[in-house]
C-alpha cells in the first residue's frame, strides 16, 4: 500500500511538473508575443511623435481666439469671390483660342468679334487680377497675424502670391493669355496684307486715257467691300497700338504695286548720271519720255493712291493718310523723276538744252495743280522741296541760256566762213531755232519762264523784250554773213556764199513765225539780194567763158584754112583752160537747196553751152580731123552740159537738219559751245 501510495504521489508530482512546464512554455510564448508586440510598437510611437507637431498645428485653430476664428470665414469669402471670377474669365479666354488661331478670311466679322471679346476679357483680367491678389494677400496676413494657420502653409501661399504679383507688375499681357492676343493680331496683320496684295494689280499705261486729255479723278483701285474689310481690321489693330505696323504694310504693298506699274515703262534712264552723257542731245529722247511718264505717274498712279489712302485711312484724320501717301509716293519713284530733271539741269549749257529745259518746265507746269493737290501737305515736304529746286534750276538755266544766245552768235563772227560757200550751220541752226522759240509750243513757255525769272529779281517782263532779243539775234546773223563774205579771197566765192545764205533765209523764213516777225519787206530784201548776187556771180565767173569762143578774127580772117585751124585751136585751148580751172574750183562748192542749185546750174548751162555748141558746129570740123583733136575738142556738148548740171551737189556726210548729231547743240562748226557765259564774252 505504501508502495502504491508512493507511486501515486510520483505520478501526481510528474503531472505537476508537466503542468508547470506547460505553464512556463505558455508564459514564454506570451513573453515572446509581448516582446514582438513591443518591437512593433516602437516605430509607431516614433511616427506618432513625428506627427504630433502637425496635429498640434491642425488643432491650433481650436485653440485660437474665438473672435478671430469667427472672422476668418468672411475674409476667405471676400478673397475667393474675385479669385473665382478671374478663374472663370481665364477659362473663357482659353475657350476663344480655337477661333482666334483659325484663318480669318473665312469669317472676318466673326473673327473680329471674338478678338474684341478677348480684348475685353484681358481688360477684365488686367483690372481684377491685382484686386484678387490683394484680397488673397489680406487674408494671408490676417491668418498670419491671428495665428490660425500653419506657418509653412502660409509661407508657401505667400510665395505663390508673390509670384503672381511679379507677373502682374511686369505688365506683360502675354502672361494673362499665353500670347494668344499677339498671335491673333499677327494673324490679322497677315489678313490685312493678303487683302491688299490680292487686290493690288499694276496699271498698264496703255489702259489709261490719252495723256493729252484733261485728267479726271482715277477710280479707287480696290473694291468697296475690300476697303471696308481693311477699315474693320484697322480698327482692331489700332485699338492694340499697331497703327504704325499697318501703315508700314500698306506702304510696302502699295508702293511696290506702283513700282511694278512704272517698271513696265522701262525707266532705267531715270538713274542716268551727269557723267554718263556728253550733252542734252544724247538724252533728248529720254526727256520726251520723261514728260509722258511723269504725267502718267501723277495723273493715274499717284492720283489713285491718293484717293485710296483717303478711303482707307479717312477715319484717322488727314495727317495719317497724307503721311501714308507721302511715303508711297517717295518709295514708288516720284523722287527719281525729280532727280532726273535735276540731272538735265546740271548738264553743260547749249541751245538744245534751252529747249529741253522748256520741255521740262512745260511738263511740270502742266501738272502744277496736280502736284499742289497731291503733294501739298506737310508730309510731302521732301517732294515739295525737290520740285521747287527743280523748277528754280529750270527757270534759271533757261533764262541764262536765252539771254546768252546773242553773245554766242556774235562770237561766231570771229570764225572763218565755210570754205565751200555753203550756208553755215550757225545760220540754218539759228533760223530754225528761233522759229521754234517763237512757235506755239515754246513761245508761251519761254515767256512764262522769263516772266518768273525776272519776277524773282523784282523786275517786270514785257513780251516785247523777247521779240527784241530775237530780232537782235537775226541782225547779228546778217552781220556775221557780211563779215564772212568779206573774209573770202575769191570774190566769186563770196558772191556764191551770199546767194546761198540770202536764198536760205528767204526760203526758210517765208511763212514762218520768225518771217512774220521780220516782216515781208525784210524777206523781199533777201530775195532781191539773192538775185543781185546771182547776177554778179554769173557775170564775173561763168559769164567770162563765152568771150573766149567769140568769132572775132575768124569771120574776117582770110589767111587760109590752116591759119583758121590754128586760131580755133587757140580759142578752144583758152576756153578749156578757163573752164577746167573754174570747174575744178567750183566743183567743191555746195548749194544745199535743190531748187536754188538747179536754177543756178541751169543758168550757167544757158550761159555757156549754147555758145559752145554754136562754136563747135561752125569751127569744130577744122580740128576734129586733126590728130590732136582730142586736145582741143576736149568736151562734147552733152558732156559739158552734164558737167555743169552736176555742180554744187551737197556732201551728205557733212550737212544735216536741225536735229542732226553733227550740231552737237552748238552754233558753229565745232569750235565753241555755250559753256562760255555772257560775262566771259564781255
Amino acid at each position: 500500500m505504501a508502495a502504491s501510495g508512493d507511486s501515486g504521489a510520483s505520478v501526481e508530482r510528474i503531472e505537476k511538473l508537466v503542468s508547470a512546464r506547460k505553464s512556463l512554455m505558455l508564459s514564454l510564448e506570451k513573453s515572446k508575443a509581448l516582446s514582438s508586440t513591443l518591437g512593433k510598437t516602437g516605430p509607431r510611437l516614433t511616427e506618432i511623435n513625428q506627427r504630433l507637431p502637425s496635429l498640434e498645428a491642425a488643432v491650433r485653430p481650436i485653440r485660437a481666439d474665438k473672435e478671430a476664428l469667427g472672422a476668418v470665414g468672411g475674409h476667405i469669402n471676400r478673397a475667393v469671390g474675385p479669385a473665382a471670377a478671374v478663374l472663370k474669365v481665364f477659362d473663357a479666354v482659353h475657350g476663344l483660342e480655337k477661333m482666334l488661331l483659325s484663318d480669318p478670311r473665312n469669317d472676318l466679322p466673326g473673327y473680329l468679334s471674338v478678338l474684341k471679346r478677348l480684348e475685353e476679357a484681358l481688360r477684365f483680367l488686367g483690372d481684377n487680377c491685382g484686386l484678387a491678389i490683394q484680397w488673397l494677400e489680406d487674408i494671408v496676413e490676417y491668418l498670419e497675424d491671428n495665428m490660425v494657420a500653419d506657418d509653412r502653409y502660409l509661407s508657401n501661399l505667400k510665395k505663390s502670391l508673390r509670384s503672381l504679383r511679379e507677373l502682374q507688375s511686369d505688365g506683360g499681357r502675354a502672361h494673362l493669355d499665353g500670347g494668344l492676343l499677339d498671335a491673333a493680331l499677327d494673324t490679322l496683320e497677315g489678313e490685312f496684307r493678303r487683302l491688299l496684295m490680292e487686290h493690288s494689280l499694276p496699271l498698264p499705261m496703255s489702259s489709261t486715257s490719252s495723256l493729252g486729255e484733261p485728267a479726271c479723278i482715277a477710280p479707287s483701285p480696290l473694291p468697296v467691300a475690300v476697303i471696308q474689310k481693311l477699315q474693320a481690321i484697322l480698327g482692331r489693330l489700332i485699338a492694340n497700338k499697331r497703327l504704325d505696323r499697318c501703315i508700314s504694310i500698306y506702304v510696302e504693298v502699295r508702293s511696290s504695286n506702283v513700282r511694278a506699274s512704272l517698271q513696265a515703262l522701262d525707266l532705267d534712264y531715270l538713274e542716268i548720271s551727269i557723267s554718263e552723257f556728253n550733252d542734252v542731245q544724247s538724252i533728248e529722247g529720254y526727256i520726251a519720255q520723261w514728260g509722258k511718264h511723269l504725267e502718267f505717274a501723277v495723273k493715274h498712279l499717284f492720283e489713285a493712291e491718293y484717293k485710296l489712302c483717303n478711303d482707307v485711312f479717312e477715319r484717322l484724320g488727314m495727317d495719317v493718310w497724307m503721311g501714308c501717301f507721302a511715303k508711297i509716293a517717295a518709295q514708288a519713284g516720284i523722287l527719281a523723276f525729280l532727280q532726273f530733271g535735276k540731272t538735265v539741269t546740271e548738264s553743260k549749257k547749249d541751245p538744245i538744252k534751252l529747249l529741253k529745259l522748256l520741255d521740262i518746265f512745260a511738263s511740270l507746269n502742266k501738272l502744277r495743280l496736280d502736284f499742289n493737290r497731291l503733294f501739298g501737305g506737310a508730309a510731302c515736304a521732301e517732294i515739295q522741296n525737290l520740285t521747287r529746286d527743280l523748277i528754280q534750276r529750270v527757270i534759271n538755266g533757261a533764262s541764262e541760256i536765252f539771254w546768252e544766245l546773242l553773245a554766242q552768235v556774235e562770237i561766231q563772227r570771229q570764225t572763218p566762213p565755210s570754205p565751200d560757200g555753203s550756208v553755215p550751220r550757225l545760220v540754218s541752226f539759228v533760223t530754225d531755232y528761233c522759229n521754234r522759240l517763237l512757235g506755239d509750243n515754246y513761245k508761251p513757255v519761254l515767256t512764262q519762264a522769263l516772266v518768273i525769272h525776272r519776277s524773282w529779281n523784282h523786275e517786270k517782263f514785257q513780251e516785247r523784250l523777247l521779240i527784241t532779243e530775237i530780232l537782235n539775234i537775226m541782225k547779228a546773223v546778217e552781220l556775221n554773213l557780211e563779215t564772212w563774205a568779206k573774209a573770202y579771197d575769191d570774190s566769186n566765192l563770196a558772191n556764191f556764199f551770199m546767194i546761198n545764205n540770202h536764198w536760205h533765209l528767204y526760203k526758210h523764213l517765208k511763212g514762218t513765225k520768225l518771217g512774220e516777225l521780220l516782216g515781208e519787206s525784210s524777206l523781199k530784201e533777201h530775195e532781191q539780194y539773192k538775185e543781185y548776187y546771182t547776177t554778179v556771180f554769173l557775170r564775173e565767173s561763168w559769164g567770162q567763158l563765152p568771150g573766149h569762143l567769140s568769132r572775132e578774127g575768124l569771120i574776117l580772117f582770110s589767111g587760109g584754112r590752116a591759119t583758121a585751124r590754128d586760131l580755133v585751136k587757140k580759142k578752144l585751148k583758152i576756153f578749156n583752160e578757163a573752164f577746167d580751172a573754174m570747174y575744178s574750183k567750183q566743183s567743191n562748192w555746195v548749194m544745199v537747196e535743190k531748187d536754188l542749185r538747179e536754177k543756178t546750174t541751169q543758168a550757167i548751162v544757158q550761159m555757156v553751152v549754147p555758145v559752145y555748141r554754136s562754136f563747135m558746129q561752125h569751127y569744130g570740123p577744122l580740128v576734129e580731123k586733126d590728130q590732136s583733136s582730142s586736145k582741143y575738142a576736149k568736151y562734147t556738148v552733152q558732156n559739158l552740159e552734164k558737167m555743169l548740171g552736176s555742180l554744187y551737189q551737197p556732201k551728205p556726210t557733212r550737212y544735216g537738219s536741225f536735229k542732226g548729231s553733227q550740231l552737237s547743240g552748238k552754233f558753229n562748226n565745232g569750235l565753241q559751245d555755250l559753256r562760255r557765259t555772257a560775262s566771259a564774252v564781255m
